[in-house]
């Protein structure tokens, strides 16, 4: 699909200097631009390559004035990044905008499904599931039975949904998402055989929530694991049953959080941080990358380390871990100092 200057500009609502009649079909970097291409420049670090861009239009600051001539139609923003970032999402609604029904594809009798919904080739929609407006589902996608799924919702390419399940309205699951898997249930029994302990209950998940390819959610034993409104979980990420995560937190890749572990509202938790289960980690609390998180954590902490403590505390530590050879050295070399002035004494 094109698009001319004028348009992404009205969409903009910013200023256009050189031809408002060229067209785009596609983005770009910068230093990648191509003719039809559309790319942005907010970084003055990438000012030069704008000289030598072959893109066609770009967007810029508005306090941004060129030093020489220029190939590229300028669109002139408040904020470049953000317009760029709005453009991003259009164009990715507009890309994103299928419907209809491919074949071969299973819907259960009970299914009910609403309108202008997408449903690949080879889904698997089960027994009394109910799925809102607008949503997409795409190829493979496994939705199991009494599922509800909300409003504006995408569920991408071998995304497995188990029964019980809740999702919420304008929610993103890439692909891969496994939902409501049974949690890491055993008891060993007198033999020391572990017995199975039957995960009867569900996931939850509320609105606008973006949840990262081969990320696992596993079932509560008994109630919901929750992630609540606006959570944004990276890829490969291990949420285990009775998990509760609070509103508007973040989480990067790699991270694994223990059972019935509850973590607050707007938390920035790093990559490959490891929570052990049954702790409470406060709102506001901000997690470095790596960090081993065996005990509860209250509210506004700042934290790294394994075992992990607060971060400025960390950094002064850290100076001394690099040198502790040295340290036990000096300590030896002190200890022998000392047993040879005793002996002298003597």
């Amino acid at each position: 699909m094109n698009f001319t200057a004028q348009q992404i500009a009205e969409i903009l609502e910013g200023d256009i200097v050189g031809n408002p009649n060229v067209e785009v079909s596609r983005l770009s970097k910068i230093e990648e631009g191509e003719k039809g291409s559309l790319t942005f420049l907010s970084n003055p670090k990438y000012n030069p390559f704008l000289y030598t861009t072959k893109a066609s239009i770009t967007i810029v600051n508005k306090s941004f004035n060129p030093e020489k001539e220029l190939e590229t139609t300028l669109i002139k923003v408040e904020d470049a990044y953000a317009a760029f970032s709005k453009l991003l999402e259009f164009y990715n609604q507009v890309k994103n905008n299928k419907t209809g029904r491919e074949q071969p594809h299973f819907i259960a009798s009970t299914a009910l499904i609403g309108s202008n919904e997408y449903i690949g080739a080879f889904a698997y929609i089960g027994e009394n599931v109910t799925i809102g407006e607008n949503v997409k589902i795409y190829p493979n996608v496994y939705v199991g039975d009494n599922v509800v799924i909300g409003d504006n919702c995408t569920l991408f390419s071998g995304v497995k949904v188990y029964s019980e399940t809740e999702i919420g309205n304008n929610c993103v699951l890439h692909s891969g998402v496994i939902l409501g898997s049974d949690g890491f249930g055993f008891a060993p029994n007198k033999e020391g055989v572990y017995n199975k302990i039957p995960q009867t209950g569900n996931v939850i998940i509320e609105d606008f929530v973006d949840i990262g390819s081969a990320t696992t959610i596993d079932r509560a034993t008994l109630g919901s694991t929750i992630i609540r409104k606006g959570v944004k979980l990276d890829n490969q990420i291990q949420i285990a049953h009775n998990v509760e995560i609070g509103e508007n937190t973040v989480i990067a890749a790699q991270t694994g959080i223990s059972g019935s572990t509850k973590i607050g509202k707007n938390c920035m938790i790093g990559g490959q941080v490891g929570m052990a289960g049954h702790i409470t980690v406060g709102n506001n609390v901000k997690i470095g990358a790596q960090s081993g998180v065996t005990k509860s954590v209250k509210d506004n902490q700042v934290i790294n380390g394994t075992p992990a403590f607060g971060f400025t505390d960390f950094n002064k530590s850290y100076v001394y871990f690099k040198q502790l050879p040295e340290l036990a050295k000096k300590i030896n070399n002190l200890e022998k100092n000392i047993e040879l002035k005793r002996s002298n004494n003597e």
